[in-house]
């Protein structure tokens, strides 16, 4: 929010003009108040193009769309001007994060809050077709969500169901990876477009990322037209029902009215816009919002309500989300004193960065030879420790351990150091805390939290640490010195619960602990599993001796946790019941070969079923079936490094006698593309992927491998 400035109207129609909410290249959004003390979102055409005939045609086009549409899931028009002048909307103010916010901040959406709001949306698309009208960039910073249920806002490029997709300027006013191929291509424009951008929301909202990626524009709209959606992180049941609104052929999409139907809950679903994680922070952005409107309100005629000045100094200094006509500002709410306003600053931090990616390398562009890896991207020396955890990618850095540094954060980019924090204990492990804090414990056993980009100190909890498992968008849940499990919230930074374990638990847990679903899956050195619920640490179901010469892993998703051992099971998290298992026999003498760490990328589980010498080739199994349904051409001593995708690669680390990151294709029995030797030995060795990158740490030295 920022005070009107020189040029900026004191008043639009009935409308006291307040401040600044947000600008984009056809005009500005103001906060307004009319002598009611209705506040509204008031969106004005730039003087400067207000003569402009077809800009001041599409700013009507826009004010008539809105206007025309009646539906509970649009910000409704309180009043228009479109004749002469300079032509204004005055809409609903909206007070809540946008979707794109809510997936920045707080991780994709469960499954249940993802089917309402899939149901809102397309409920609302059913109105704006009924209208005559086609949206036409329906898109998560479009949808505003309210204790009310999703809003859709922007109806900018909003047109009637007739005509051409491009401008008379030839441009294609939609973004990119959401708009529809026929929006891409420049043809006919039906409703089915908007359920195609449906489509791409919902996956976004249930995954966190795009359906469709790209290093420029330009590939982007290539994939789509042309490419296959990046449908990991759905669910089966998820992916049955978003995969006809992706459709390619227009005819092949569903109705809104089927889309609605399709993702049906209960009467009781509305529910989950009044509680739940994304429920409490819609309630804090509009209880914010409201604090800040309320001294707009009159009380009495004579009552003196706070100068201009303060008011707009109180908007600076707010938190509230304010959305409307497309346009959204968000800033972050400091106010109080003394200790309130220290405990509020501690709780408040900024959302997660942007990942840089990096370019993707072409054989046939001549930047590779096959069988001759590139050059490191970049090369850190003495960055690491020989006792440091695996790298830790968040978004712009990687974190790593250092024995004099502690944790170290590098720039993904070129690797430099961005911050250290010589008091944390690198060996208890570090986490991220859905990317916008990372957490990590210190010698006492504290926990302290940084902002991953720039190390700002965050919320400390005293939890005598031993050592960090995981965290879900609830909780950080470790081990404690004295071999108990507990949880602390993130929230608040207070202890939630603390169990003991059983006996053959407590001093051989593993660190690389799973939560999904309301469970927590932790395992041991010796081969057991055990599930405890996370809102009370009570124990829920164990298994057994599933392992014998192997570290036993968990990697969950959707509900269903994945374990090697001597057989590759998938159990339901819930109660553990086995869903399915695979099991491989050695080509030698036909033992049951034993399963190495699996990971976990779209629909496929990876792993290696390693022989007695811990030799064997990597699979993908069927996350809903276990049948095999990839195999790589080589084979690898896997001690238990996790398989990463990345780019069009499938990665390992094998530790051998001299440890090498090798990549082949993704395509079944892939041969090996290159092979990078590293220095060091297997006991400090270990690698990471995003963005494009491969991060390996061997001999305290951190490569930043390219990607094809």
């Amino acid at each position: 929010m920022k005070p009107l400035g020189t040029g900026d109207s004191i008043r639009l129609g009935p409308y006291r003009l307040l401040g600044v909410l947000g600008e984009g290249g056809m005009g500005k959004v103001y906060v307004g108040q009319d002598n009611a003390g209705t506040v509204a979102a008031v969106k004005v055409l730039r003087p400067e193009l207000a003569h402009d005939t077809g800009l001041a045609q599409r700013f009507v086009r826009e004010a008539l769309a809105a206007q025309a549409v009646r539906s509970p899931g649009v910000a409704a028009v309180l009043g228009a001007h479109t004749e002469g002048g300079r032509p204004w909307i005055a809409t609903e103010f909206l007070a809540g994060p946008t979707l794109e916010q809510i997936v920045e901040r707080h991780g994709p959406l469960d499954d249940t809050t993802l089917r309402a709001l899939a149901g809102s949306l397309a409920r609302t698309l059913r109105d704006v077709h009924a209208a005559g009208f086609i949206h036409r960039d329906l898109k998560p910073p479009n949808i505003v969500l309210t204790s009310e249920g999703p809003r859709l806002i922007d109806f900018g490029i909003a047109r009637p169901e007739h005509g051409l997709t491009l401008t008379t300027t030839g441009q294609i006013p939609v973004t990119p990876g959401y708009g529809a191929p026929e929006q891409v291509l420049g043809h006919r424009v039906t409703p089915a477009a908007d359920v195609f951008s449906l489509g791409a929301v919902l996956v976004y909202a249930a995954t966190g990322h795009r359906a469709f990626e790209g290093m420029h524009v330009a590939a982007v709209q290539y994939e789509v037209v042309h490419g296959e959606p990046r449908w990991h992180g759905l669910s089966p049941e998820q992916h049955a029902l978003v995969a006809p609104c992706l459709a390619k052929d227009v005819a092949g999409r569903p109705t809104p009215e089927q889309i609605a139907t399709a993702f049906a809950l209960s009467k009781k679903a509305g529910a989950v816009w009044k509680r739940g994680p994304v429920a409490e922070a819609i309630k804090e952005r509009e209880r914010e919002a409201r604090n800040l409107t309320a001294p707009l309100l009159p009380t009495t005629e004579t009552g003196k309500g706070p100068s201009r000045r303060r008011l707009l100094t109180g908007f600076a200094a707010g938190g509230a989300v304010l959305a409307a006509s497309g346009i959204t500002t968000a800033w972050w709410l400091s106010r109080g004193s003394g200790s309130d306003r220290r405990r509020n600053d501690v709780f408040s931090y900024p959302p997660a960065a942007k990942t840089p990616s990096a370019r993707l390398l072409s054989a046939d562009q001549g930047d590779y030879i096959v069988g001759h890896p590139p050059k490191p991207l970049w090369t850190a020396t003495e960055a690491s420790s020989s006792k440091s955890p695996a790298p830790l990618v968040v978004r712009d850095v990687v974190i790593v351990g250092n024995s004099v540094m502690g944790v170290v954060a590098l720039n993904v980019i070129d690797g430099k150091r961005r911050w250290s924090a010589p008091e944390m204990r690198m060996t208890s492990r570090y986490l991220s805390l859905s990317d916008r804090l990372l957490v990590a414990a210190d010698d006492h056993g504290t926990l302290h939290t940084f902002v991953p980009a720039t190390g700002e100190p965050k919320w400390t909890a005293k939890a005598d640490v031993d050592m960090l498992l995981t965290a879900d968008a609830d909780a950080v849940y470790l081990l404690t010195k004295d071999h108990r499990l507990r949880a602390v919230g993130r929230a608040d930074a207070k202890i939630r619960w603390t169990v003991r374990l059983p006996e053959d638990f407590s001093k051989t847990l593993l660190p690389r602990s799973v939560a999904d679903r309301g469970r927590l899956v932790v395992t041991t050195s010796t081969g057991h599993a055990m599930a405890v619920n996370t809102r009370n640490g009570r124990t829920e179901w164990t298994a057994r001796h599933l392992a014998k010469d192997r570290y036993l892993f968990p990697a969950a998703r959707n509900g269903i946790v994945y374990l090697n051992g001597t057989t590759f099971t998938a159990r339901r998290i819930s109660d553990g019941k086995q869903l399915w298992a695979h099991s491989e026999q050695a080509y030698y003498d036909h033992s049951d070969e034993e399963w190495s760490r699996p990971s976990i990328y779209g629909d496929v589980v990876y792993s290696v079923a390693c022989d007695s010498e811990g030799y064997g080739f990597p699979v993908g199994l069927d996350v809903r079936s276990g049948k095999q349904r990839w195999h790589a051409g080589i084979a690898v001593n896997n001690n238990d490094f996790p398989i990463l995708l990345q780019g069009n690669g499938v990665w390992f680390l094998d530790p051998g006698v001299r440890p090498t990151v090798t990549t082949t294709e993704t395509m079944n029995n892939g041969h090996e593309v290159w092979s990078y030797d590293l220095t060091g030995t297997a006991d400090d060795v270990s690698f990471a992927a995003a963005g494009n990158r491969v991060f390996t740490v061997s001999g305290g030295t951190v490569h930043a491998l390219p990607v094809f």
